[in-house]
């Protein structure tokens, strides 16, 4: 088989064939004398599985998986599939966690949507959602929220928009849900239409 040969089954170019072989999906070919690649069916076959491999769990980990298999490391290959397996349950659940979220805040977005109107001191958004301080500066370790500083003082300073992350955080974490999910549910709903993070200066005094 020619390059093309392989290429017109799924739409590719003859060069997209070549890249996927020096990369190691395809197993390596026999040359003519002039120096064209020979493909066999056994070549056809790997770029099925490859491509499928693709749809289903990625570039990354189907080439890697496919490597090992070239290699003639099958027990490396299915290691490697176990593992993405993983990956997309934890995709999936992640997944239902954000949509029964967006569900929720569609429903009564009233909830979850920080009435402060004013910056909040940490004692303050504490006493608020009834957990300690510690569990606060826990979640802003994480990256979950992300508090202003007041200067002079250090203090931290959380605005509206961190009051309402807050809150969401705490109600997913009531729900059973673990940080390293919420940390992606946060991800999506603040690319719903929410503006950028700023630090503006805060004022050393004033601040109710």
């Amino acid at each position: 088989m020619r390059p093309v040969d392989l290429a017109r089954e799924h739409g590719l170019s003859t060069q997209a064939v070549r890249n996927y072989e020096e990369a190691g999906a395809l197993p390596g070919t026999e040359r003519t004398a002039s120096g064209h690649r020979m493909y066999t069916a056994h070549h056809a076959a790997a770029l099925r599985a490859f491509l499928a491999l693709v749809r289903a769990i990625g570039h990354r980990s189907a080439l890697e998986i496919m490597t090992s298999l070239h290699r003639d490391d099958l027990e490396g290959a299915l290691t490697l599939l176990d593992r993405a397996h993983e990956q997309l349950l934890r995709d999936r659940a992640t997944l239902a966690v954000l949509e029964r979220t967006v569900e929720e805040l569609g429903e009564d977005p009233h909830r979850y949507r920080a009435r402060a109107t004013r910056v909040l001191r940490i004692g303050e958004l504490a006493g608020r959602l009834r957990i300690s301080p510690a569990t606060l500066r826990h979640w802003e370790s994480l990256n979950l929220i992300t508090p202003q500083r007041e200067q002079g003082s250090g203090q931290r300073l959380y605005p509206p928009q961190e009051v309402h992350d807050a809150e969401l955080v705490h109600l997913l974490r009531r729900g059973g849900h673990p940080l390293v999910d919420i940390a992606l549910v946060l991800g999506e709903v603040r690319g719903m239409g929410r503006t950028p993070r700023s630090a503006p200066p805060w004022p050393s005094r004033g601040i109710g």
